[in-house]
């Protein structure tokens, strides 16, 4: 068996911030999940109906990996990424640094997880691994998943290799401090802006504030689909936000951290009413989360339109 040591193991609420969050306290940095999505410019919107789709997807969050990316490029972290299409190669890319005492990222399809709660296949699932046996992988996932959690090497492979949307090639990844003092609180502002307005600028109209507003459009002829996933991490940017407060001093964050607080309530209450009227076939409920939706565009641009000018 090898176990690399010293690794908490501490389940937050997003995958790629509870596999961030892991990578990082061991090379001695260690941030609030909040802190570690706003930084990385994790917040988002795309309304996606695809063709085959059984119903819309309504996703609050930039697109897999990128959160990590963004992260890397802004504290200046050294990201080493692997990925390959070998079977063998995939496994020497996560043993050979484990062995050296490092835990590593995995992006999988979550489906073959022996332990995962839900048979949904998602290709955009991140977890951090920091040991394995003959048998077994020993990884962190979200507290909802259980933390520190095993799996069987046989069905990790499955996952890794999975191919469709959202899944990487047996992607895997370490990260390393830089050499000199990081002060990351000096990159709070830059992350926020860059977030505001590549979601004020979103190129089409299922993107950003443009894209709830479609949602609000489209919504209505929707009956018998499912919901949105609870507050779309507008909770956690807001937790973000009301952190960024503590540390620095403007009325535009201000703004920006009170409208997000009234965004993360408004969010549950359209998953309520999108899932009442697939329960119920009636279309009042829809048309009250359109009227929500409508609102909640308005205010998360004027949320970002604030945050944009810190």
């Amino acid at each position: 068996m090898t176990i690399v040591q010293d690794v908490e193991p501490r389940g937050t609420h997003h995958c790629e911030t509870t596999a961030l969050g892991v990578l990082l306290r061991h090379e001695g940095l260690d941030l609030s999940e909040p802190m570690l999505f706003g930084l990385g410019s994790g917040l988002g919107f795309v309304y996606w109906d695809g063709k085959g789709m059984p119903f819309p997807f309504l996703g609050g969050r930039v697109k897999p990996f990128e959160l990590t990316r963004n992260l890397a490029a802004r504290l200046g972290l050294t990201l080493t990424v692997a990925e390959t299409v070998s079977a063998r190669k995939a496994w020497q890319n996560v043993t050979a640094p484990i062995d050296a005492g490092r835990p590593v990222g995995l992006q999988l399809d979550c489906y073959h997880l022996e332990y995962f709660r839900s048979r949904t296949h998602f290709g955009g699932h991140v977890v951090a691994m920091y040991g394995y046996d003959e048998h077994d992988v020993h990884l962190v996932d979200t507290g909802q998943q259980g933390g520190a959690v095993r799996t069987s090497r046989d069905s990790l492979a499955r996952a890794r290799a999975e191919r469709g949307p959202m899944t990487a090639r047996n992607r895997s990844f370490t990260i390393a401090l830089p050499r000199s003092p990081l002060r990351w609180q000096d990159r709070l502002a830059p992350a926020i802006r860059a977030c505001a307005e590549t979601f004020l600028a979103a190129p089409i109209a299922n993107l950003g504030h443009r894209g709830i507003a479609t949602a609000a459009e489209r919504v209505p002829a929707w009956l018998e689909r499912a919901g949105t996933g609870g507050a779309l991490f507008r909770a956690l940017y807001r937790d973000f936000l009301g952190e960024c407060a503590e540390l620095i001093d403007g009325g535009d964050l201000r703004t920006g951290h009170r409208l997000y607080t009234e965004a993360a309530a408004r969010w549950p209450e359209v998953a309520a009413l999108i899932a009442k009227a697939g329960e119920s076939g009636d279309p009042d409920h829809l048309g009250r989360a359109a009227a929500l939706l409508r609102d909640l565009a308005r205010i998360e641009e004027a949320a970002m339109r604030a945050l944009s000018r810190i």
